[in-house]
Parts: C-alpha cells; structure tokens; sequence
C-alpha cells in the first residue's frame, strides 16, 4: 500500500481513470488517502475522511512515505473555516489558495504555521481557528454554484455541502446523502426537526437523492442549482421561485 496527502487547494476524483469520466468528489489541501493502485497515468485512492474510492491524476498524486502518513494520520489537523486563505510555503512566496474544509496538520499558533507532507507552510493571513456554528457555516456557502461531485463554494452538491459545513464544525459525515441518512435518530415529525438536523429525499423509487440542513421556521438550506434557502413542510421543498415542490421528504435525522 502507497500514501499521499494533497498539497493543492483541489484535486477532482473521478469514477474511472479518464479524464472524460464524471467528478465524484474532491481531494481537498491537506487531506491523506491511500493509493490502491495505478494504471497508467492515474491513481485508485482512498480517502482517508470519509473511505470514499476514485481515481486522480498521477501528475496531481503526492506521495509521501507510509511513516509520514501516520504521523498525519496520529495527529488532529485543524479545519480552516474561512472561505479562503493564503499559504505559502517557507522561503517560496508563490501562493497556495485554498478553501474552507482544507486540513492544516501540525499547526502552530504563534506564527501560523503548519507541516504538510513534510514541507512547512505558513498562512498568509489571519486564519480564525474558533469554531462556528452550523448555521453560520452553512450561510458562508449561499448562491456557491452545483457541481456534481463538488466539495467547495466553487462549486458544490448536495451531500458535499452537508459533509463540509460538518467538518468545518468537527463532525465526520460519509460522502454521499445515501450513507449519510444511515447516521443519527430519525425524527418522527416534521414539528421536532431543529436548527442543524439533516432532511433526507428520495425519488420515485425510493432512493435517497437529495439532503440538506434544516434552519429555523421552517427553512432548509440545500444545494439544488446553487446552494440556496427555500421552505420545507412534511411535503419536502417548496420552491418559492417556482411555486412547486422540488423534493419529496424522506426523513428527518438528528447529528448533533
């Protein structure tokens, strides 16, 4: 088994070793995977979040030996929350942009500075490290546009956007809506979700195809077009733009 982390800002995974497949997820700075395989110019990962399977590109693959991965895998990385910052690495002054969900591994207040793979990096400028809420992270996301497989407000889906504004919070959720609704208790009415529970869709067969976060009176706030608020009742969403139902209501869990 070879390791990796990633040292750019976003790394997209794809379902099959081709450029032509579809995005599935994103590596995000600072996140460790294993390497399960490679075929010719591409790698099968793992990743180490959330056990989520895809393939990146070699040319974007940072390997890093298996003693370096456990020690990043052994130590809490902190989660950056703003929507962006700037690093650099030590003596090089081009920047690294990276966004809210990336991993500072081994950070050090006093001059806000962080390893990575082995290579020291310092942020540009102030990092707020205080948790936030839910609903505030959440809200750093509106009108960041959908993109199946999206895990930034650069572009977004359903279940990366819950699994992101989690994170940032310090809680782990799987990838997809359809793992995630495994987690947590199940609400028996719609009158019992609270600010923060996790409303689950499904289509007509059944199938889990949609998730967001539950805000106060009756407001979710999901990734449908681009991260937006629209009104839930026991029906699902309704959209006030369009004045129909644009998600049939599945079930309501409760993380926190």
């Amino acid at each position: 088994m070879k390791f990796g982390i990633a040292n750019l800002s976003i790394i997209p995974v794809r379902a099959e070793a081709k450029e032509q497949s579809e995005m599935v997820s994103q590596l995000l700075f600072g996140e460790t995977f294993q390497i399960i395989s490679t075929r010719k110019n591409w790698c099968h990962i793992i990743i180490d979040n959330d056990n989520y399977e895809g393939w990146i590109d070699k040319k974007l693959c940072n390997q890093i030996s298996e003693e370096l991965y456990l020690k990043h895998k052994n130590h809490s990385a902190i989660i950056l929350s703003d929507m962006f910052s700037v690093a650099y690495i030590e003596n090089i002054k081009h920047p690294y942009f990276i966004c809210a969900g990336s991993e500072l591994p081994f950070f050090d207040k006093s001059n806000k500075s962080f390893l990575l793979g082995g290579v020291k990096y310092f942020l540009l400028d102030e990092n707020n490290i205080n948790a936030v809420s839910i609903k505030n992270t959440a809200y750093q996301f509106l009108n960041s546009p959908y993109l199946w497989g999206g895990k930034t407000n650069f572009g977004i889906d359903c279940s990366g956007f819950v699994q992101i504004v989690y994170k940032i919070n310090g809680i782990k959720l799987p990838r997809d809506a359809s793992q995630q609704v495994e987690l947590g208790k199940t609400l028996n009415f719609m009158n019992e979700a609270k600010l923060g529970d996790l409303a689950f869709f499904d289509n007509d067969e059944g199938k889990i195809v949609h998730v967001g976060i539950i805000l106060n009176e009756n407001k979710i706030i999901h990734a449908s077009g681009k991260v937006r608020i629209d009104t839930i009742d026991f029906n699902g969403i309704f959209n006030s733009e369009t004045k129909t139902y644009s998600h049939k209501l599945r079930v309501i869990k409760r993380i926190l």
